[in-house]
């Protein structure tokens, strides 16, 4: 049995909480949450599970075996990096921090402690996703073009940080995994309609080895809430949509190829290959359970998680390239690796 501390219950960390309720092998000792209301609504739901506004109990509790920390993304350095020096295994919610150095810290100080460092990085643990990597890796995709990922929707506007840091962190984490690489630089433009600080929609291109290209769109502001990626292979296009309950991901048997002989002024002429679409069988299961018991595994077993503070840390990089494009109106910016 893994004892679990949970640090912020709001809109995502209360999810956290549920999870690891549920999970026979994990028992929930310790919520903490500046918000009285919200510790509150925690008691009701779960009146076994003592409660605190002071974060610092879960570092110095020694019932807690691990600390998750689901708090506004300008908290997860110094948070986590206490619960690491204490010795507690930690599960940090995306991104893993906001600045390279911080995320490196962390790294660092996680393997010096011997302790599992994971970062939330859900859709990693998607059923969808994990089928478009196989299916990319299969000949019969061919060879990857570009990537494109939207996702938008009407708020949640945080201040913590902006549009690109709150919903692109997923799609680089995405798309990083997906082509088992870091972008080796980076484009992007947004703008501050709120007139603050902060970008609430950007549109950001990465450049990975090979020619591979991928956008993404990401917006507070859109009316309609969009999880979509679109994965252009030589041979098959692949659509992932997550807001669907069936037909999440579906393969287009088509494509364009040059005819092989070349017209009277020397240009290839491009061909329509039309085909079937195809919808694969998805396994149905939580992204977040699926993530909560792999971070039990690695607890219990020393398994280096699949989305590690190294995996963390890329993230950040790249991040950090997008930020500074911004601030130079969408010139290109290389990625540390």
């Amino acid at each position: 049995m893994i004892n679990v501390a949970i640090i912020g219950c709001g809109y995502w960390g209360i999810n956290y909480v549920r999870v690891f309720s549920e999970i026979h092998d994990a028992k929930v000792v310790l919520a903490c949450d500046a918000n009285e209301e919200r510790l509150r609504a925690v008691r009701e739901r779960y009146p076994l599970i003592a409660t605190s506004t002071n974060w610092e109990e879960a570092i110095t509790s020694r019932w807690a075996d691990a600390v998750v920390i689901a708090t506004p993304a300008n908290a997860h350095f110094e948070m986590a990096e206490r619960c690491l020096l204490n010795g507690k295994h930690v599960l940090v919610e995306k991104p893993i921090a906001t600045r390279v150095d911080h995320a490196e810290r962390l790294v660092q100080v996680a393997e010096e402690k011997g302790v599992a460092l994971m970062v939330g990085h859900t859709f990693l643990y998607n059923s969808g996703i994990r089928k478009i990597k196989d299916l990319m890796a299969a000949e019969s995709f061919g060879k990857a073009y570009y990537l494109h990922a939207t996702r938008t929707n009407m708020g949640p506007i945080r201040d913590d940080v902006n549009a690109i840091w709150d919903l692109g962190s997923h799609d680089i984490a995405i798309l990083n995994y997906l082509l088992n690489a870091q972008p080796q630089w980076v484009s992007a433009v947004g703008s501050q309609l709120f007139g603050n600080d902060r970008a609430d929609v950007g549109f950001s291109t990465l450049h990975y080895a090979g020619g591979v290209i991928a956008n993404i769109h990401s917006s507070w502001l859109d009316p309609n809430k969009v999880r979509e990626l679109v994965v252009v292979g030589s041979k098959q296009r692949i659509v992932f949509d997550d807001l669907k309950n069936v037909e999440r991901v579906r393969i287009f048997e088509k494509g364009v190829a040059p005819e092989m002989e070349a017209d009277t002024y020397g240009q290839f002429r491009l061909l329509v290959r039309d085909g079937d679409i195809v919808s694969p069988w998805i396994e149905t299961s939580e992204p977040l359970r699926n993530l909560a018991t792999h971070f039990l595994q690695c607890v219990s077993d020393g398994t280096r998680p699949l989305t590690d503070g190294s995996n963390g840390l890329e993230v950040v990089r790249v991040m950090s390239a997008i930020d500074e494009s911004l601030r130079q109106d969408g010139a290109p910016v290389k990625v540390l690796q």
